[in-house]
């Protein structure tokens, strides 16, 4: 059997250790009290090190997403508000037409000033075809310009569509393409009025009754771009309030992985204090004064 001689040298080195190790987790309490952090370097805890990571890069992905879809929204909330400013400014050319339809009861000057209001409503609408947000046309398809439309009227813009990335792997169009709101060059919104101007003045009876079923054609195609839009402003609106609440959710687990529970961590600093204040009255008596001290 072996046996081991204690001497004062171990038991002075050991309760040195001791005290160390006591004052470095009192030390450590008192970290997370004073940073409000459990977290202050990877080596604190490497797998919650980890899954704060993880969490951080998915609301830094969230916040991205959700600033796309109000930018979405904000593109789209132009897009429905001129398209109803385009509807109600057709709403007034037809009803200008079927006033010029009555020829018996509508004389030459009273037809020329409708075929004047006409036209401008005509360049009212060229000109709402050339909205913007935040400097792009919203009726310019994928152009760098700032016109989709020309002053003839003429499409401008450069097809293609404008999305968002509203989610991991989900886009939506935010944009309607001008041809699709007022048709194709030589056959569009703004052909069917300079024709109806035409007819207007010249008495054209049969002309004006052309282009009001024309405008009427024109009123169901604006309708449906509006409510396709109207559609995607309302999944994109979803979205974002989506990507809102997985940010709260991602901050609530982060605070929770990364934030010092303040309670407990009193209460923590407390019993360490305590526990070194023991340790140092156990040394004080073990480091008391040896023989070796007396026959010195």
């Amino acid at each position: 059997m072996t046996t081991m001689r204690v001497t004062q040298n171990m038991l002075s080195d050991r309760s040195v250790g001791s005290l160390q190790l006591g004052l470095s987790r009192l030390a450590k309490v008192q970290e997370q009290i004073s940073t409000g952090r459990v977290l202050n370097r990877p080596s604190d805890s490497p797998t919650q090190t980890t899954a704060a990571m993880r969490m951080r890069s998915s609301i830094a992905d969230q916040t991205q997403f959700v600033r796309n879809a109000e930018d979405g929204v904000g593109w789209l909330g132009v897009v429905d508000a001129t398209l109803g400013g385009m509807t109600d400014q057709v709403r007034r050319a037809r009803e200008l037409g079927l006033q010029g339809a009555s020829s018996g009861t509508t004389s030459q000057a009273a037809r020329e000033a409708l075929a004047t209001e006409v036209e401008q409503i005509r360049d009212g609408l060229v000109s709402a075809g050339n909205t913007t947000y935040l400097g792009r046309p919203i009726f310019g398809g994928v152009t760098s310009g700032s016109s989709a439309f020309d002053a003839s009227g003429a499409f401008v813009g450069v097809p293609g569509a404008v999305n968002r990335t509203i989610a991991d792997g989900v886009k939506v169009r935010v944009d309607v393409l001008g041809t699709d709101v007022v048709g194709p060059d030589g056959a569009s919104l703004f052909d069917d009025l300079d024709a109806l101007v035409l007819a207007l003045r010249t008495g054209d009876t049969p002309g004006i009754r052309s282009g009001l079923g024309a405008l009427e054609g024109r009123l169901e195609d604006l309708g449906s771009a509006r409510a396709t839009a109207g559609a995607r402003y309302s999944r994109i609106e979803q979205a974002a309030q989506r990507g809102r609440d997985a940010v709260l959710d991602l901050t609530t687990s982060l605070s929770e992985v990364e934030n010092t529970d303040l309670p407990r961590a009193m209460v923590d600093l407390r019993m360490q204090e305590v526990a070194y204040q023991a340790a140092l009255a156990a040394t004080a008596r073990v480091m008391q004064p040896s023989l070796l001290d007396f026959l010195r």
